[in-house]
């Protein structure tokens, strides 16, 4: 049986964002979540391997969360529709990493349906609302936990499949955090996951840098850095992987138009709604500026399906060995 991501749906948009900034109130020290200034992220930068501030910025409400809101699923589709070399059946166990509000836990779950699907995520707030969605959907063979996938101690060889769709690259440690999910699967069991590619090949993050930027100089984000780019590199990719445990690592790019909205004005409230944190220090003219540049490009990439932008990505497959 194949395996298709079900679009995420706009109700969970606002739950994210308030879920995101308690949390961010409640404790930067546990959670490695992204200040909302520009200030406060270079301060974050020193102490968190130099991630870039806007980089970080496109995943400041939830890494595996913020590329999925509104119609932004839909453009990944087609992606999506790779994940069909999952290969899942009704009887396995299955992790998913990085599940935030478990939306791809839960196709899973619809999938092994004399099996079960855990996924895990360090926000306690997407988790609730996680196990939320799956009372509403009547799901009774998905479970959702609070933990570090670099720590957490999961049942030994226990799950047949492990998946992340955009979760795994923001890794202190990604060969600790992989040995640790080596160790959780079964010999010979499948991981599968969903990462990006570099910078160059994302035109919808490039056009928003260059938007929120106001004419500032922003640095670039060093390599390996953990973040959205955390795992664009494939030699690195089979140099972690590797290490960690696994074998017969395979990297197929896929690309497809990302939708940020029905129209221009759709979209730049819901970008803006994403990023505006980055307007903060800005004098009025260079808000103005901001504001201007990203109105500019979302006009620039309206067609008759939406505001749509380049994007590129990994699907990365590998084996237990």
């Amino acid at each position: 049986m194949g395996f298709t991501v079900r679009l995420a749906e706009r109700r969970d948009a606002e739950a994210i964002r308030v879920i995101y900034n308690a949390e961010v109130a409640e404790s930067t020290a546990t959670f490695d979540l992204v200040p909302r200034t520009l200030d406060e992220q270079v301060d974050w930068i020193a102490g968190h391997s130099g991630a870039h501030p806007a980089i970080v910025a496109t995943v400041a409400v939830h890494p595996n969360e913020a590329p999925r809101l509104s119609d932004v699923d839909a453009a990944l589709a087609e992606i999506d529709a790779l994940a069909g070399r999952l290969g899942l059946n009704g009887r396995q166990r299955i992790l998913d990493i990085g599940c935030g509000t478990g939306e791809t836990t839960r196709e899973a779950a619809r999938v092994a349906t004399s099996g079960s699907a855990l996924g895990v995520d360090l926000s306690s707030g997407m988790i609730e609302l996680a196990r939320h969605r799956a009372v509403e959907e009547g799901l009774d063979n998905v479970s959702f936990e609070q933990a570090d996938a670099q720590i957490h101690p999961f049942e030994t060889e226990a799950f047949d499949v492990a998946i992340s769709r955009t979760g795994a690259m923001f890794f202190g440690d990604p060969v600790k955090a992989f040995t640790n999910i080596a160790r959780a699967l079964r010999p010979g069991a499948r991981l599968t996951l969903l990462t990006w590619q570099a910078l160059a090949h994302n035109e919808w993050i490039r056009e928003f840098i260059a938007a929120f930027a106001a004419g500032r100089d922003l640095p670039g984000p060093p390599p390996g850095a953990p973040g959205p780019f955390g795992l664009s590199d494939p030699d690195r990719v089979r140099t972690i992987l590797s290490t960690a445990g696994f074998v017969d690592v395979d990297l197929d790019g896929v690309s497809a138009g990302m939708c940020f909205g029905t129209n221009a004005d759709d979209a730049f409230h819901f970008v803006l709604g994403l990023l505006g944190w980055m307007l903060e220090g800005l004098d009025d003219d260079h808000r103005a500026r901001a504001l201007g540049a990203l109105r500019s490009t979302m006009a620039a990439h309206e067609t008759s399906v939406g505001v749509v932008y380049e994007s590129s990505a990994w699907l990365i497959t590998a084996r237990r060995a």
